[in-house]
């Protein structure tokens, strides 16, 4: 695996500039598997702790955190919940109006914006982001429009390394108690 800290001076300048951060779900947050667990609760997802502490530490060192997801299911929502996600916006596959919402919201320019996402309708928000970011999985026309493409596949904590891209381009650690 690349040293994430000289991946981070390569993409410095773009990176110190983020104020928001977006991410798709599923393909992003997970690996795209869905699994049914009947009417009441709809699709489920599995989800990466080192992700979510990721997002965690965003939000703790002044960023904003949104989703903006095509599916929707009570599982994302309790994940959303849970991680008191300022910015979510599921059910849609076109994440257009999403992406413009948030943006008005936060008074962000577009080279303010990270967005991670996987699929052709993520293609929109990874041109217009100021940093936009794709996992292998995705694409090769996924992947030759993004500034970056994790090494670690969505839901195995590709998420995690671009929260980490951002914190050695700004040169924060989370706070650690010591006993």
């Amino acid at each position: 695996m690349k040293d994430l800290r000289a991946v981070a001076k390569d993409f410095e300048e773009q990176l110190k500039k983020i104020k928001v951060a977006l991410f798709d779900c599923d393909g992003i947050l997970t690996d795209g598997t869905l699994y049914y667990q009947g009417s009441e609760v709809g699709f489920n997802r599995f989800f990466n702790a080192r992700d979510g502490y990721g997002l965690k530490m965003l939000m703790e060192a002044g960023l904003k955190v949104g989703i903006i997801s095509g599916g929707n299911s009570l599982g994302l929502n309790k994940r959303v919940e849970n991680l008191r996600i300022e910015h979510s916006y599921l059910g849609n596959e076109d994440k257009r109006s999403a992406y413009l919402d948030i943006q008005e919201k936060t008074e962000a320019k577009d080279s303010e914006i990270l967005y991670m996402g996987d699929e052709f309708f993520d293609l929109p928000l990874i041109r217009k982001a100021g940093f936009g970011v794709t996992v292998p999985q995705a694409s090769y026309e996924i992947q030759e429009q993004a500034d970056y493409v994790t090494m670690l596949p969505g839901g195995a904590g590709a998420v995690r390394e671009v929260v980490d891209l951002i914190r050695y381009a700004r040169g924060f650690v989370p706070e650690v108690a010591d006993f």
